[in-house]
């Protein structure tokens, strides 16, 4: 049974948890970790580009000379897609690039993306991560403390906390998230995954599989 260091504000220990084998023991699996990613890329595409056809493009309407006896090639608009500033062929129009993913697929490829984590050492648990007004200043000193300054840090609530969000906003390369919010793409993309003992426990209740 894996098992995790709780540690104080200090950085010292307090104790050691148990973690889910379920869960937390389970191999990783890359390819649901990289379909996983595409799908929240996708999802996040607004998909609002789009190109004129000949018929959108301004102008046009008159023909550029007469059919025959010029010389030159037949044409009937200046916004033919051949001509410089006509219309676009088969160019990109607004779509809907999001997709689902089933529920387990997701939370198998979170799970695993954390057990990668869990394997490397980059996850880093808290007893209490409390502070009581909002304050840059505080969560520097705790994330100093316990080694974590000029690296990639994602914080992982058990609930949404206001006062924790507004005192990591503005420190680089530092994120905020519950666990319930937590996702594959998040957990890739920071270095560090830091967790209250709480979040833990939430986490073993809301993406057990």
């Amino acid at each position: 049974m894996p098992e995790l260091e709780v540690r104080d504000k200090n950085n010292n220990m307090v104790e050691k948890i148990d973690l889910r084998d379920d869960i937390f023991g389970i191999k990783s699996k890359r390819s649901v970790i990289h379909e996983a990613v595409i799908n929240f890329l996708a999802n996040q595409r607004q998909g609002t580009h789009a190109t004129k056809t000949r018929g959108l493009v301004r102008g046009g309407g008159k023909k550029p000379w007469r059919q025959k006896h010029t010389g030159r090639a037949r044409a009937g608009s200046i916004r033919s897609p051949l001509w410089r500033g006509g219309g676009v062929v088969f160019g990109p129009q607004p779509r809907d690039y999001s997709y689902k993913l089933p529920k387990k697929v997701k939370r198998l490829a979170l799970m695993a993306a954390i057990n990668e984590k869990l394997s490397s050492g980059e996850i880093v648990v808290i007893n209490d991560l409390s502070i009581e007004n909002p304050k840059t200043k505080e969560m520097i000193a705790i994330l100093n403390s316990l080694g974590l300054i000029g690296k990639s840090v994602l914080i992982v609530l058990p609930e949404k906390d206001d006062i924790i969000m507004l005192s990591a906003r503005n420190i680089p390369n530092v994120n905020v998230s519950s666990a319930a919010d937590l996702n594959t793409y998040d957990v890739i993309t920071h270095n560090i995954l830091l967790m209250t003992k709480e979040t833990i426990i939430k986490l073993e209740e809301i993406k057990g599989l």
